[in-house]
């Protein structure tokens, strides 16, 4: 069998490893080193010819860090990979990657904050505008938005903090009509959830930080792609056009990224550009760790989903809530699509409105012992936060209505506890606030 032929659960833990090429180690070493002994002159130059493979400085390679990303992309069906230092960094360099200099990337409000702040406030900074569709349910809405010089149409496949879905098969065909990938921030939904090329995503993005590692114990992001979208289309010349950098040793022959690698030349791009100039980079110890975490990624996130289910249930009966957005809750508008696209469940993360005064709204959340107040997701641990004023804090008023965040909104991250444990938690909690 090759690594085609195995399922999931064996990918996440063999994809991308033979022991036989580090010493036999069952476990991925950890390479804690900045350089590389690189032999002699001839092999530099076969080096930096891409004529052979191998490993020049760890801001740009680093054989742990290798391993994830072939894992990665074993486990997404892609074609190449790229890890970096965060998921804000793989959005960023993704947008720069796609738009550096000028272009537009069209997206809907329905983002993490850090996102939607950088998206309005960052990138028309550096030439890359941002067009927001006004309705995210209505892909008209995106097709409307198309321009000449619109580079690519960026969602979250499972929104934060409100899960909500989008028609990703819908959503492709108007990019690729328009002659634009597709780019998808997988994060809540992990690749065992939901796998976007397979609905016709062309690139993925993933803070791996979240459900990837599912400790809360290292930093790290995620570009993924697959070979399907033609980079030679006319719109993005700088995949096509010859580089010094690039260039044959032997020969002196310049060659563009497509030239080099057709199957994975937006990764390569980012990786020799992006990452080895602006040094977002996964230092080796994290990539171990978010190894580690994708070993028991299908049975966490499973249990998790499943702990969800029972929280969204008591959560609906509770007289202090006042309503629960999640695919998963009674009447929500995706389940359809959640069915179509999710078959395993839509994540764990999901919000709900409190009923009471902003000070019953701060002591509910003060009295919570289980729950950890913090800002991330995907965690083992169960998580709390107040959406309106810490992930999205950044957000004027106006904006978190226009992203569907209202005043009373609290996020809730689903982790391993026990829910009979979790909802007495919040019980407790409840109560307290209402004293």
């Amino acid at each position: 069998m090759t690594q085609s032929d195995y399922q999931f659960d064996t990918l996440k833990v063999r994809a991308g490893y033979d022991p036989k090429e580090h010493n036999y180690s069952v476990a991925v070493p950890i390479y804690q080193t900045v350089s590389y002994e690189l032999g002699d002159t001839a092999r530099v130059d076969r080096l930096l010819s891409f004529s052979e493979l191998g490993w020049l400085y760890t801001r740009i390679t680093n054989p742990t860090v290798h391993v994830l990303e072939q894992r990665l992309t074993a486990l997404d069906k892609g074609t190449g990979a790229l890890a970096v230092g965060s998921g804000m960094a793989a959005v960023s360099y993704t947008l720069l990657n796609l738009a550096e200099g000028g272009g537009r990337i069209i997206t809907t409000p329905r983002l993490y904050g850090g996102t939607f702040d950088a998206f309005k406030k960052l990138f028309p900074k550096y030439g890359v505008t941002i067009d927001f569709v006004d309705d995210p349910d209505n892909i008209e809405a995106y097709a409307a938005k198309v321009t000449d010089d619109t580079k690519g149409i960026f969602v979250e496949t499972i929104s934060n903090p409100n899960a909500a879905l989008v028609d990703i098969e819908a959503l492709a065909s108007v990019a690729h009509n328009a002659g634009v990938p597709l780019v998808v921030d997988n994060t809540f939904a992990t690749p065992y959830l939901f796998r976007p090329f397979e609905h016709g995503a062309d690139i993925i993005v993933y803070s791996a930080t979240k459900g990837i590692g599912g400790h809360g114990a290292a930093l790290g992001g995620a570009i993924i792609e697959n070979a399907n979208f033609k980079w030679d289309n006319g719109k993005f010349p700088q995949f096509t056009e010859k580089h010094h950098l690039l260039r044959d040793r032997q020969t002196d022959v310049l060659r563009s990224f497509l030239d080099l690698a057709p199957t994975f030349a937006f990764t390569l791009r980012v990786r020799l550009t992006h990452l080895a100039y602006l040094g977002a980079a996964l230092g080796p110890f994290d990539a171990y760790l978010l190894l580690q975490g994708l070993e028991t990624l299908s049975e966490r996130i499973s249990k998790q989903v499943a702990t969800t289910s029972v929280l969204i249930k008591y959560l609906e009966e509770h007289p202090k809530v006042v309503w629960v957005q999640h695919p998963a809750a009674k009447g929500n508008k995706y389940r359809a699509l959640a069915e179509r696209y999710f078959p395993r469940g839509t994540g764990s993360v999901f919000s709900f409105g409190f009923r009471g005064t902003p000070v019953e709204y701060n002591k509910f959340i003060d009295s919570v012992r289980l729950f950890s107040f913090q800002a991330n997701v995907g965690d083992a641990r169960s998580l709390i936060i107040n959406s309106p004023k810490t992930t999205h804090g950044e957000l004027t008023n106006e904006e978190q209505a226009f992203a569907g965040i209202t005043p009373d909104t609290i996020r809730l991250s689903i982790g391993l506890e026990d829910p009979v444990d979790l909802i007495a938690d919040l019980e407790q909690a409840f109560a307290k606030a209402s004293e």
